[in-house]
């Protein structure tokens, strides 16, 4: 099956004028949840759906939707990802599940075909305003709870109830009624798909993390006059943590897992002072919830080893934490037949990165469907997945709706 050319026309043009916003003059994009430049592309969303002339609506939390149903509580299927980035993150992370599932829902119209669909724009998927991934999605289907975010803040020091009513948003929401399954297209962010040759990836489950704030507590003092043996270095201390989380990731790695220090804070932080106290953020990532929770007793065991041994004082507290979640068995043998029907190579594989499907896996029907990206690089300025790649992956999205459980039944001529 190829896309019509105006579809494929429509895919690129809305790629290209989402990725203006936010842009950076080195390249990639920052756009952070809830800052006028995530407002600005669900804003374009909106607009874009008006314009092709479907529904189009937001929730209390600032999700936005459109679709070609008249009632969002009639049955249907969603597809969608999100709208925001990473700082100094690429164009496509996120779009492409957008975009990809609009570009969709266009073709499935220009075929005459009317199937019952929405396409959603999550707000808050990446953590890097509020440390917490998957707000607007986890808000919409209850994987989260509300009370627990009432005093995460943002970067800029904001609390995020606060920031949800300054946009006019309640932040709460009933469980959605009419979906009866979830698809969300997206580049793979690794390079498995790349380094096999491979078109296609269909996720078979997705990664949840466990992450955690440590505060070491030592005592700052001037970096000449205190000898060696009688320093209470925060900083040092920090070090061994953080090769002690590189080796409990590669300990469980056998199970697919991963771990990783990503923020370091030092105080006060000058070149002849004997650092006082250090704050660390630590991620650890699995598809085995045995795997997670071993993890997370190795950390709390290898804290405790090596503030007790030099005597630095320490709090460790979980700040986010997700389980683990297996895609719909039977949505992901339809899909490897969908690509195999368009003659895309592809394979099932596991996906280390969390996803707005996350949280719709409890209540729906989810799967996912991975499209390469070049040297598997994302999360960066030179993240990128060529026009082709996008398209196939759409191609994947049409026939799935047209052909897959239910989709004859639905596709009715207007």
């Amino acid at each position: 099956m190829t896309l019509s050319k105006e579809t494929r026309d429509d895919l690129q043009s809305l790629i290209t004028r989402f990725s203006e916003v936010g842009k950076l003059p080195q390249g990639g994009v920052t756009r952070l949840a809830y800052t006028p430049l995530e407002d600005e592309m669900h804003r374009i969303f909106r607009e874009e759906g008006k314009a092709h002339g479907f529904n189009v609506w937001e929730d209390s939390i600032g999700n936005s939707f459109v679709g070609n149903i008249s009632d969002e509580k009639e049955p249907h299927t969603l597809l969608g990802s999100h709208l925001d980035s990473v700082i100094e993150g690429g164009p496509y992370d996120g779009v492409v599940g957008v975009a990809g599932g609009f570009a969709a829902m266009l073709e499935l119209k220009r075929q005459g075909k009317k199937i019952p669909l929405v396409v959603a724009a999550f707000r808050c998927e990446e953590s890097s305003n509020f440390q917490h991934c998957t707000v607007g999605s986890g808000l919409m289907t209850h994987a989260l709870d509300p009370q627990g975010l009432q005093n995460v803040v943002s970067l800029e020091g904001e609390k995020l109830s606060d920031c949800l009513a300054r946009h006019g948003y309640r932040g709460e929401v009933p469980v959605p009624e009419g979906i009866t399954r979830y698809i969300e297209l997206h580049i793979e962010q690794g390079r498995v798909l790349q380094e096999n040759d491979t078109q296609i990836g269909i996720v078979t489950a997705i990664a949840a993390p466990h992450r955690y704030r440590l505060r070491l507590q030592g005592f700052s003092e001037h970096s000449g006059a205190t000898p060696m043996n009688l320093r209470l270095d925060a900083l040092c201390a920090a070090s061994e943590v953080i090769l002690a989380v590189e080796q409990i990731g590669r300990e469980e790695s056998v199970n697919a897992s991963v771990a990783t220090v990503g923020c370091i804070d030092n105080h006060p932080n000058i070149i002849n002072s004997v650092p006082g106290m250090t704050d660390l953020r630590i991620d650890m990532r699995g598809i085995h919830t045995g795997s997670l929770l071993s993890m997370d007793k190795a950390l709390k065991e290898r804290v405790d080893e090596i503030c007790r041994r030099r005597g630095i004082s320490y709090q460790l507290d979980c700040i986010d934490t997700m389980e683990p979640c297996h895609m719909d068995g039977t949505l992901v043998e339809q899909l490897c037949r969908v690509a195999h029907a368009e003659e895309l190579s592809f394979r099932k594989m596991p996906s280390g990165a969390g996803h707005d499907a996350l949280s719709f896996a409890h209540l729906y029907p989810t799967a996912m469907v991975f499209i390469p990206c070049k040297d598997g690089i994302s999360h960066n300025i030179a993240e990128y997945t060529s026009p082709e790649q996008i398209e196939a992956g759409v191609r994947v999205l049409v026939r799935f709706l047209l052909q897959g459980e239910g989709g004859d039944k639905q596709a009715l001529d207007q």
